[in-house]
């Protein structure tokens, strides 16, 4: 049986893979069934070596053979914190508050169809493909750190990952070589003041004010302490103080999102943010205690198997494929691609017409199925053009 007759066959039960996760989804770290279920489904399929690296992660490896590379292809299999407000699936979530709002039910099933095509090949293949389905993509310090410190992907040659995006028409594939997502770290600050009544603001140190100053600050140093050629954002998201609107809190609490490209940016802008935290309290004669969280590092595709891969899509899909620009979102594959050259793509998977465009971590997020052939098809020629 041809490859793409292979694809094709497989595909019904790539949907059924998907809508059997998509109603039992489970939180970062807590991935039992999920990984359980998925250690069954590649018993069946047959042919590969399986493997549990953490608790909650599956690893199957298919071994050609012909010599060859050693490559890996991997997906998320994590859901997230959302109650599901989809009424037109016939496969909503069953578990109240959790939901797959982000497609990793996609990507783990996706993958399951390309190690059931790829295993139907085995005696042809090259070299060895490495089967990864990740956990806790959702919760930093993120599943994909786990499975890289085990060493156990430390002599692959090539690792592909790739996502699912409803803000992406079905019938495009993103890929571009360099950065592909941000460094995505995150900040919480406590300011120490003095509280008091409003009316006599002389008395007091307040924590208030001290905020608004230091947030001043933050969008400074993206203004005149970095390059406008670097990409950079500082979002404070929370602001807490006060209970009463005639008394000066003792205390602030502020939190957020810090995004950066380069590492040597990275470093600054948090060396900037202690200096303002630092400045600003100091005049006021406030207390505080800062803490910059480093969370996910950014992905960046290694431009010679990069654009090997690209040329491959090409051959395939023609003009399917499109240059994908760099988003300032997160991705734990950063794990994985600072350990082995790596590609990272983008897979269409939004239409408007069947109510598919709503965004990632929505709870009326959705996927439109008529995108995992795409993503099928991407997995199994990158691992047959990959392992040569």
């Amino acid at each position: 049986m041809s490859i793409n007759n292979a694809i094709e066959e497989v595909m019904p039960q790539v949907y059924e893979w998907r809508r059997t996760m998509h109603r039992h989804p489970e939180l970062s770290f807590q991935e039992y069934w999920t990984s359980d279920y998925i250690e069954e489904e590649l018993k069946k399929i047959g042919g590969i070596e399986i493997s549990r690296p953490t608790e909650t992660s599956v690893l199957g490896i298919i071994r050609g053979g012909k010599p060859g590379k050693k490559i890996g292809l991997r997906a998320d299999i994590d859901g997230l914190p959302i109650q599901e407000e989809r009424k037109d699936i016939a496969f909503a979530s069953e578990k109240e508050g959790v939901m797959h709002a982000c497609g990793h039910d996609g990507h783990a099933s996706i993958l399951l169809g390309a190690a059931k095509v790829l295993a139907g090949q085995a005696d042809e293949l090259n070299g060895e493909i490495y089967l990864i389905f990740q956990h806790a993509e959702e919760a930093p310090p993120g599943g994909a750190r786990e499975m890289v410190e085990t060493g156990i992907f430390d002599e692959l040659d090539f690792i592909y990952g790739q996502h699912l995006f409803s803000t992406i028409p079905v019938g495009k594939i993103g890929m571009t070589t360099g950065p592909v997502t941000s460094n995505s770290d995150t900040f919480d600050l406590l300011i120490r003041g003095k509280g008091g009544h409003a009316s006599q603001p002389e008395n007091s140190i307040d924590p208030v004010v001290i905020g608004a100053q230091v947030i001043e600050k933050f969008q400074a140093i993206v203004s005149r302490a970095t390059s406008p050629l670097d990409s950079v954002v500082i979002s404070t998201t929370t602001f807490h103080a006060g209970s009463a609107t005639n008394i000066i809190p003792d205390t602030a609490r502020l939190g957020g999102s810090v995004r950066t490209i380069q590492d040597e940016t990275r470093e600054l802008v948090k060396n900037k943010m202690e200096q303002a935290v630092a400045s600003v309290c100091d005049f006021y004669d406030a207390g505080y205690d800062f803490d910059f969280q480093y969370g996910y590092s950014a992905v960046v595709n290694d431009e010679e198997k990069t654009n090997q891969v690209i040329r491959m899509a090409q051959d395939v899909f023609g003009d399917k494929v499109f240059d994908y620009p760099l988003g300032m979102g997160g991705e734990d594959f950063s794990a994985f691609s600072r350990l082995v050259p790596s590609t990272y793509a983008f897979i269409g998977a939004g239409n408007p017409e069947k109510g598919f465009d709503y965004p990632h971590h929505h709870p009326l997020f959705g996927l439109d199925e008529d995108s995992f052939i795409d993503g099928v098809q991407m997995m199994v020629h990158v691992a047959l053009e990959m392992t040569k």
